[in-house]
C-alpha cells in the first residue's frame, strides 16, 4: 500500500522534468508545493493520457464515477496491479491513465510494537512518476471533481525489508508509454516491472510523519537512534 507520500519540489522543477506546464487557473487548487507530508484526499498535479502536455490537479482517492458517495475515495487510494484488471478499475485503465509525480514516498517497518517510518526515493532525490489511474465523479449538485489511484506491485528487493508491497513507478522512458490511448491496458501493464534495487535509496525519518498535519522540511531529513532508543535528525554536519 501506498498512502503517504512527498512532492517537494516546486512547480518550475515539475515542468521541466516531465515537459508540461501548468494552467495558470490551477495553480491555487492543490496543496501548496513543496508538500513534505502528502496524504488521500490532498488535491495533487497529474498528468493524463488526455492532455500530456498540461498538470491537472486532481484528488488522490479515486471516486468511480457511479459512486453515490464521494467517501469511497478513502478505500481506492491504490489499485493492485494483480487485479486492476477487474470491474472496478477495468475502464479507468483502457482509458484513463496519469502519471503521478513525486520525488518519495513513506513505509512503516515493524519493530516490535513499533511502526517505524523510512522515506523511500529513486537515486539522487529526483523526481519520478508512479502509474496511475482517473476518474471524474460528479457530485448531486452537478460538481465534477477528478481523482486519481496509484497502481502498487510486489516490492523489489531492496523495499522488501521494509514492506511487501511498493508504488508502481515508472522509468523515465516509459513514462509517455504509460498514457499512451494507443496502447491497450495489457500492454501498457507490461511496462509495470520492478523498480531497480540499485536506483533505490532508503532512509529512517522523523516519526512526526505519523502525524498528518505535520508538513515542514525536517520530515525528510534522515535520523539517527541514540543510547535511550529515541531518534535525532542528522547534524548537518554528519
Amino acid at each position: 500500500m501506498c498512502g503517504r507520500s512527498s512532492l517537494t519540489k516546486t512547480e518550475k522543477e515539475l515542468e521541466e522534468r516531465f515537459q508540461a506546464s501548468f494552467y495558470s487557473e490551477d495553480l491555487e487548487r492543490y496543496n501548496p508545493l513543496p508538500n513534505f507530508n502528502v496524504a488521500p484526499t490532498h488535491v495533487l498535479p497529474v498528468i493524463t493520457n488526455q492532455d500530456p502536455r498540461h498538470f491537472r490537479p486532481m484528488r488522490w482517492g479515486l471516486i468511480p464515477f457511479w459512486a453515490k458517495d464521494p467517501k469511497i475515495g478513502y478505500k481506492m487510494i491504490n489499485a493492485r496491479v494483480e487485479t486492476v484488471q477487474e470491474k472496478t478499475f477495468k475502464n479507468a485503465l483502457e482509458k484513463r491513465r496519469c502519471l503521478v509525480p513525486f520525488d518519495g514516498f513513506y513505509e512503516w517497518k515493524k519493530v516490535g510494537k513499533k511502526k517505524v517510518p523510512y522515506r523511500i526515493t529513486v537515486e539522487g532525490g529526483k523526481l519520478f512518476a508512479m502509474a496511475g489511474l482517473w476518474e471524474t465523479w460528479k457530485s448531486p449538485s452537478g460538481e465534477a471533481v477528478e481523482s486519481f489511484t496509484i497502481l502498487t506491485q510486489p516490492s523489489n528487493k531492496k523495499v522488501g525489508a521494509i514492506h511487501d508491497r511498493m508504488p508502481a513507478i515508472l522509468l523515465p522512458e516509459q513514462e509517455k508509454l504509460w498514457i499512451d490511448p494507443s496502447l491497450s491496458s495489457s500492454e501498457a501493464l507490461q511496462l509495470i516491472i520492478p523498480y531497480p534495487d540499485e536506483a533505490t535509496e532508503i532512509y529512517r525519518v522523523s516519526e512526526r510523519v505519523n502525524r498528518v498535519g505535520e508538513n515542514d522540511p525536517d520530515l525528510v531529513r534522515p535520523v539517527k537512534e541514540n543510547l535511550e532508543g529515541a531518534y535525532d535528525l542528522f547534524s548537518e554536519n554528519e
